[in-house]
C-alpha cells in the first residue's frame, strides 16, 4: 500500500489566513502586466521554451540591475553562467542582449566558459548591482565578487577588482581556509548603497560591508553582520534564532533610511534603523515573523498571509517603502510602513495574500510568477528575475 505524505490544503485554513491584513491588497505593480518580457516566451498558457543559450534566452536568471530607469540593464543568466547587458532598457519583448560577459559568445555556456576562472568568467552568477559608474556581480560558485569601474562597453571586458579571492584565478570557498574579512563563501547577493558595497556572504551566514567601493583586489571588509567576528561562520551566529544571527542572507537594500537584509533561511527581513557600526550588531526589528526568535516559513502555517514570508530572496527600496520577492510564495509584496511584524499592503503575482502557488497553480502567463529571485527598482520601473519561468520582467510600479 502506498501512502502519500503530500499536504492537503484546507480551504478553511486559507480563509483564516486571509483575515490577517484585512484590507484588500493594493497592486504593487501595474495590473495591466509587464511592459516587456525578456527570456522565455511563455505566456497565454504556453509552456516554457527551450533554454539553449542565445541573445534572447535565459535559464533560471537570479539577479537584475538597472543603472537608471532607462538602463543599462544587467541580468545574471545564472544557469548559463553569464551576464547579459542591454545598453538601454528594452521596450519590446524578447529584445536580444547587446553584450555578454562570461562566455565566448551568446551561443555557448558552461561554468567559467568550460575553462579556468579569469577576470571575465562566471560560475553561477546571482546578485548584481549597478550605479552610473560601477558594476558589481556576485559570482557565487567562484566565491567572489567582481567589480567593474565603468560599465562594460564590449563583451567579456575583464573586471577591474575581485573580492573574496587574492586574484582572478582563485575560486575556493574562503580561499581554501577559514572565513575572514577578505574571504567569501557562496556569496549570493550584492548591493551598492550610500557609497557602500554590501555583500550577502550566504555560505558564511553573514553580511559584509565595505564603507567605500574597493579599488584593489582582495580588500578586506570593514564590518560584518550575522557574526560577532570576521572568522566565524556559524548558522545564526552559533545561537538559537535571534536578532543578531542569520541563516541564508540573500539580498540587502536601504529603505526609508534603514538597512534591510532578506534572510531567506529564517523566512524574514532584518532591519536596522541606522547603518550598524559594530560587528554583529543585532537588528532593531524583523518582518515576516512574530518576533526575532521565529524562523518558520509562513510563520508555521501552510497558507501565507500579509504578515508572513517564505524564503524571501530579494528586496528593493521604492518611493513609498519596500518591495520584496517572497520567492517560495511566488509573489511580490510591498510595505509602506517598516516596523516589527509589519503586514504588507501591496501585492503582485497572487490574487490575494493567502495565495502561494507557482504561476497561481496554472501554466505561466504574462503576469504570473514562479519563484521570483532578484528585484531591482529604478524610478518607477521594476526588473524582476522570474527565475522559475526563465525570464526577466520589466514592469511599471503601480501608483
Amino acid at each position: 500500500m502506498r501512502v502519500s505524505l503530500r499536504p492537503l490544503p484546507n480551504p478553511a485554513l486559507r480563509a483564516s489566513a486571509q483575515d490577517v491584513g484585512a484590507a484588500p491588497p493594493r497592486p504593487l505593480l501595474d495590473p495591466a502586466g509587464p511592459m516587456c518580457v525578456l527570456g522565455s516566451r511563455a505566456g497565454d498558457g504556453a509552456l516554457s521554451t527551450p533554454v539553449a543559450p542565445s541573445p534572447e534566452t535565459m535559464f533560471g536568471p537570479r539577479g537584475a540591475a538597472l543603472a537608471s530607469a532607462n538602463g543599462p540593464l544587467f541580468v545574471t543568466d545564472t544557469g548559463h553562467h553569464r551576464l547579459l547587458i542591454w545598453r538601454r532598457r528594452p521596450e519590446v519583448d524578447q529584445t536580444p542582449a547587446d553584450l555578454v560577459i562570461g562566455q565566448p559568445d551568446f551561443l555557448r555556456e558552461g561554468r567559467n566558459a568550460k575553462g579556468e576562472p579569469s577576470a571575465a568568467t562566471l560560475n553561477v552568477p546571482t546578485g548584481v548591482a549597478a550605479t552610473a559608474d560601477v558594476l558589481a556581480v556576485a559570482d557565487a560558485w567562484n566565491h567572489r565578487v567582481l567589480i567593474w569601474r565603468g560599465h562594460p562597453d564590449a563583451s567579456n571586458r575583464p573586471a577591474d577588482v575581485v573580492l573574496g579571492q587574492a586574484d582572478f584565478t582563485g575560486a575556493l570557498a574562503n580561499r581554501g581556509g577559514e572565513a575572514g574579512a577578505h574571504t567569501l563563501n557562496w556569496c549570493y547577493g550584492v548591493a551598492i548603497a550610500d557609497g557602500r558595497l554590501i555583500v550577502c556572504d550566504t555560505g558564511n551566514r553573514r553580511v559584509l560591508i565595505w564603507n567605500a567601493i574597493p579599488d584593489r583586489s582582495g580588500a578586506p571588509a570593514d564590518l560584518v553582520l550575522g557574526q560577532t567576528r570576521m572568522d566565524c561562520r556559524d548558522e545564526n551566529g552559533g545561537r538559537p534564532v535571534d536578532a543578531g544571527g542569520m541563516r541564508w542572507p540573500h539580498a540587502a537594500t536601504i529603505a526609508q533610511g534603514r538597512l534591510v537584509v532578506a534572510d531567506a533561511g529564517d523566512n524574514r527581513l532584518m532591519a536596522w534603523d541606522a547603518m550598524p557600526r559594530e560587528n554583529g550588531a543585532p537588528c532593531d526589528f524583523v518582518i515576516g515573523q512574530l518576533s526575532a526568535l521565529g524562523a518558520d516559513h509562513n510563520r508555521a502555517a501552510y497558507w501565507p498571509d500579509a504578515a508572513s514570508l517564505n524564503m524571501p530572496y530579494g528586496c528593493a527600496a521604492t518611493a513609498w517603502g519596500l518591495a520584496v520577492t517572497d520567492t517560495a510564495n511566488s509573489r511580490l509584496i510591498g510595505y509602506t510602513e517598516l516596523r516589527m511584524g509589519a503586514a504588507a499592503e501591496r501585492l503582485t503575482g497572487q490574487g490575494d495574500f493567502s495565495g502561494k502557488g507557482d504561476n497561481r497553480w496554472k501554466a505561466p502567463v504574462r503576469d504570473s510568477l514562479c519563484w521570483p529571485y532578484g528585484l531591482a527598482i529604478a524610478g518607477n520601473i521594476a526588473a524582476i528575475a522570474d527565475s522559475g519561468n526563465n525570464r526577466l520582467l520589466l514592469w511599471r510600479l503601480a501608483p
